[in-house]
């Protein structure tokens, strides 16, 4: 898990295709379709879905304490490389630090290509799953800002298989007791921390600035569908246009904010650095608290506070629903959904794909060799992650190394 928390690059979609390599093929610690159903259920789930799929398969291998310690292994090289930033922004040359990650987009597309096409042969057998395939693929392409479409996708896939009676429950599946104290923890946090958030600004507590932070955080881990991509917006009106907004500053001047400058540099830095997007919690914790004083301590609570806030919601919602899910698996209209739910999946893969791919230059007529190097990279990665036993971690190294030298 360390090994992947510190080569993970290219967000949830490249995520997946470095988990299947590694963790099916590699290590065989899940199959290919406990996998893809790990993913398609934590997409309907708000939250950090790389997250909490791998902390899924930590609980699959070794129940709550692995899960933990997988979560935790995941999120800290990350939290810790975003903490650092918000102390050394000042210091860095962000240009000539983001050339080394050039070629980590290309890349990220190779890793869904190859992704794709290996769930293409578990997942794609008849023509309702190629149908739902295409127009997943279609919808996440045209609809890939919109953070509704991945859940929508998945729960209108089940729906659409549930008219066919032709597939049966799957015997012997054993229920598991849900554990209720999971999501009680979830909601008991919830309402602590806006009830204290609330009484700190209005009666303007001296050191009320945690306890936003907390509260804005937590809120963020528990209602952001569509990962990083939706977050960061919530993030950048809350802490930057949300301040400066003439009613705020009237009624609560000493709102939480952060420089439009600052947030943009640490939203384009976290993009390059390997690890979950929403380790960005950690830069813009430690930024809201940077001029808060005792100085550094409180920017060094403020990049705790911003990395266990925004990761705690994820984690206390997989751990609570996947057991539920697993008992629901039981039922024949749960048990047919999965076949929609799985071809869906695929379609959103295909459709990330191609989008992403609008944002890495392919023009071979602009007179540049980029081009020419980013289709190398995006075909060499799929051939290698499919036809070869070259480690996702040694492709990552590779990109990363042209990029220093190109």
């Amino acid at each position: 898990m360390f090994l992947h928390s510190i080569t993970a690059f290219g967000g949830p979609q490249g995520h997946f295709g470095m988990m299947l390599k590694t963790f099916v093929h590699q290590r065989r610690d899940v199959t290919e379709q406990e996998l893809l159903e790990y993913n398609a259920f934590c997409q309907m789930l708000p939250g950090a879905s790389s997250t909490q799929t791998l902390t899924l398969i930590g609980y699959k291998r070794g129940g709550l304490p692995l899960a933990i310690l997988t979560l935790i292994i995941w999120i800290l090289p990350a939290c810790i490389l975003m903490s650092g930033l918000s102390f050394l922004l000042d210091y860095l040359d962000n240009r000539a630090y983001i050339q080394i990650f050039k070629f980590i987009q290309p890349m990220a597309v190779g890793f869904i290509a190859f992704s794709a096409f290996r769930m293409t042969k578990i997942s794609i057998n008849n023509t309702i799953t190629k149908a739902i395939m295409v127009v997943a693929a279609l919808s996440t392409f045209i609809f890939f800002k919109t953070p509704w479409i991945f859940p929508i996708v998945i729960v209108a896939a089940g729906i659409v298989t549930n008219f066919s009676d032709k597939r049966i429950p799957q015997k012997g599946i054993r229920s598991k007791k849900i554990n209720w104290g999971n999501i009680l923890i979830f909601l008991s946090v919830f309402l602590i921390a806006g009830f204290l958030s609330e009484r700190g600004r209005k009666e303007n507590w001296k050191n009320r600035g945690p306890y936003n932070l907390f509260e804005n955080f937590y809120r963020f881990g528990s209602l952001v569908f569509g990962g990083g991509d939706v977050l960061i917006p919530m993030m950048y009106q809350q802490f930057v246009i949300r301040p400066n907004t003439e009613r705020i500053e009237m009624v609560n001047p000493n709102a939480l904010r952060i420089s439009q400058p600052d947030f943009l540099t640490g939203s384009g830095i976290v993009r390059a650095i390997p690890g979950p997007v929403f380790s960005i919690g950690a830069f813009v914790g430690g930024m809201a608290l940077k001029n808060k004083e005792p100085q550094p301590e409180m920017q060094l609570l403020g990049c705790l506070i911003g990395s266990v806030a925004i990761f705690l919601p994820s984690a206390l919602l997989v751990l609570f629903f996947f057991p539920v899910w697993h008992n629901l698996r039981k039922y024949a209209m749960i048990f047919r959904s999965l076949e929609g739910i799985n071809a869906a999946v695929v379609g959103i893969m295909l459709g990330a794909t191609f989008f992403l791919m609008k944002n890495v230059s392919l023009d071979i007529m602009d007179g540049s060799i980029i081009p020419f190097i980013n289709i190398m990279v995006i075909v060499c990665t799929f051939l290698a992650l499919s036809f070869t036993k070259i480690r996702a971690p040694f492709v990552v190294l590779t990109c990363l190394l042209l990029g220093w030298l190109l």
